[in-house]
């Protein structure tokens, strides 16, 4: 598989649906962000790996909603992780989207117990600002890491408490011989 196919691949490893959600861009603090979400084809592939694929087809607008909850989701939770004040706007903005978007939970037992299919897009999003929400004001926030790469800064949920990189296997590997890098220079500087 060509690195480029490699770079769109879908993150579905971080912890929780939310989470990937915020995956859906790759190094999105670096110089070049990847975004995974491009055309609504690839943001309906991605709902439906999710097992969210709305009873309505997305449209544009959708696609839009679902970059600007991901970015406000990602401003909230890099301050709950760091342990800061979440940004006032962002706050808002993820309460206004709460408020006007409800999904009432429908179950089904067909099969296997499950939830019944979001009507819209837009209440597919809204299962995941809630999940989010959840997890961002509850006992799991403790779980929740951020990767140290500072291109990356991609967040995981890590009960295991064993993780220092995101999921992303560039991350550690770049974390990895960066600190052996670090270990070889201070032990050059010892032995003069």
């Amino acid at each position: 598989m060509p690195a480029s196919e490699d770079r769109l691949a879908f993150r579905l490893d971080c912890g929780a649906t939310w989470l990937n959600l915020l995956a859906t861009v790759g190094t999105a603090f670096g110089p070049a962000p990847v975004e995974r979400i491009a055309t609504l084809d690839r943001y309906a592939e991605w709902l439906a790996l999710n097992e969210l694929t709305p009873d309505q087809p997305a449209a544009e607008a959708d696609l839009r909603s679902a970059r600007e909850l991901r970015e406000v989701l990602r401003a909230v939770a890099l301050a709950t992780v760091g342990e800061q004040q979440a940004p006032a706007a962002a706050v808002a903005e993820l309460d206004r989207f709460l408020r006007t978007h409800d999904d009432p939970v429908r179950l089904t037992a067909e099969g296997r117990l499950r939830r019944a299919a979001p009507p819209t897009a837009a209440a597919a999003l809204s299962r995941i600002a809630r999940q989010a929400v959840d997890q961002l004001t509850g006992p799991e926030r403790h779980t929740l890491k951020c990767c140290p790469e500072q291109d990356c800064r991609g967040l995981f949920s890590d009960p295991s408490d064993r993780r220092r990189w995101c999921p992303s296997t560039a991350c550690a590997s770049r974390g990895r011989v960066r600190a052996l890098r670090a270990r070889r220079a201070a032990g050059a500087t010892t032995v003069e």
